[in-house]
């Protein structure tokens, strides 16, 4: 049996900041001046994003003071901005509509009605609450009361390959089954105040983004196959715990090489298995965590920039959406109808390579 993807849609919020201006916000939120304030542009400049949309922006436009008034400048050294309380009482009022414009997209593209859809499967990992999101989209879309529901939490940027998981496994065992898939992620909750390295990044990197995906046994794409590496000795190297003041990431300064050293073998076994060498794969999709990232993997697996284009693109666009960005950058190879077989790349917390094999 297989499960194809019967419709994609993805949704961001109506604000951005260009990364220029995400720098300069961050510079006058933590009271960074000086050397240190040149040393924070360096990074978001090195970080491939040009633009980042944030469910906390009330404008796009103006100054920057005014753009926002949920994360206030920090009174003192010690000031860590919003508890995590305030963080997700935002997460549970924005969370479910950017999730709903996504999945009437997908459902849009599907061709298909909202009482189609017999299985909810929902990722994220930027907040909590209960009822959730799947239960605010059973509410919005109109589904059956009776449909099946399933949370992938808390997994990273890989969140979403595990979701698709579960509505190949549906599809597998109930042929006729609809599944819904929906990944959101409100990154930009979780801004950190401070001045730390663990701060710095993340900061730089993330973004808000909604992305769906519906499943059934007839559609376009084929998902053949999927697999997971975890790297032995990593589980320090990147984390996602809940703080005080919001969740807090660890990204090891290790993880680029990390990937560029232990992925490649993997790869080339899995892809193998398959009846498949690196080059014949005829399109990659690879989440892109940043531009090391991207770069650690091209050469664990013999690529070139160009196959990762796509992932750029995604990046420079939207900056890292956590689980929802694999979407972002399947939608859009799906558009282009881009060549198969496509094999799709992620990572997260573990540290753990996710991977996806389209036909």
């Amino acid at each position: 049996m297989s499960v194809r993807v019967a419709g994609i849609g993805t949704a961001l919020p109506p604000h951005a900041l260009t990364q220029r201006d995400a720098a300069r916000l961050h510079a006058t939120l933590c009271g960074v001046e000086g050397a240190r304030a040149r040393a924070l542009h360096a990074l978001y400049d090195r970080s491939g994003i040009h633009r980042r949309h944030s469910v906390l922006l009330r404008t796009s436009e103006g100054p920057l003071e005014t753009r926002q008034d949920f994360f206030p400048s920090a009174a003192g050294p010690h000031d860590e901005g919003p508890g995590t309380r305030a963080r997700m009482e935002r997460y549970e009022l924005e969370a479910p509509a950017l999730a709903l414009r996504a999945a009437l997209a997908a459902l849009d593209d599907a061709g298909l009605a909202p009482h189609r859809v017999t299985h909810l499967v929902s990722a994220s990992c930027t907040g909590f609450f209960a009822p959730g999101v799947e239960q605010e989209l059973i509410a919005s879309l109109g589904l059956d009361g009776g449909v099946r529901r399933t949370h992938v939490g808390f997994m990273g940027c890989h969140g979403a390959f595990n979701a698709l998981a579960v509505a190949r496994a549906v599809v597998d065992a109930e042929p006729d089954a609809v599944v819904l898939v929906c990944a959101v992620e409100l990154c930009s909750l979780h801004f950190a105040y401070g001045r730390d390295r663990e701060a710095l990044v993340p900061n730089a990197l993330f973004a808000d983004g909604a992305g769906a995906v519906v499943c059934a046994r007839s559609g376009r794409w084929t998902l053949a196959a999927l697999a997971s590496c975890r790297i032995p000795d990593t589980a320090g190297d990147m984390t996602w715990r809940i703080g005080d003041h919001g969740f807090r990431m660890t990204l090891s300064p290790r993880v680029p090489d990390l990937i560029e050293r232990e992925v490649g073998p993997w790869m080339e076994a899995w892809l193998a298995s398959h009846g498949l060498r690196a080059r014949d794969v005829a399109t990659w999709a690879v989440h892109p965590g940043g531009p090391r990232i991207l770069e650690a993997f091209e050469s664990a697996a013999g690529l070139e920039p160009r196959h990762t284009a796509v992932s750029r693109e995604v990046l420079r666009a939207c900056g890292n959406m956590s689980s929802a960005t694999i979407v972002f950058i399947l939608e859009r190879l799906l558009r282009r109808d881009a060549p198969r077989p496509l094999v799709a790349v992620g990572f997260g917390p573990g540290l753990v390579v996710e991977t996806m094999l389209w036909l």
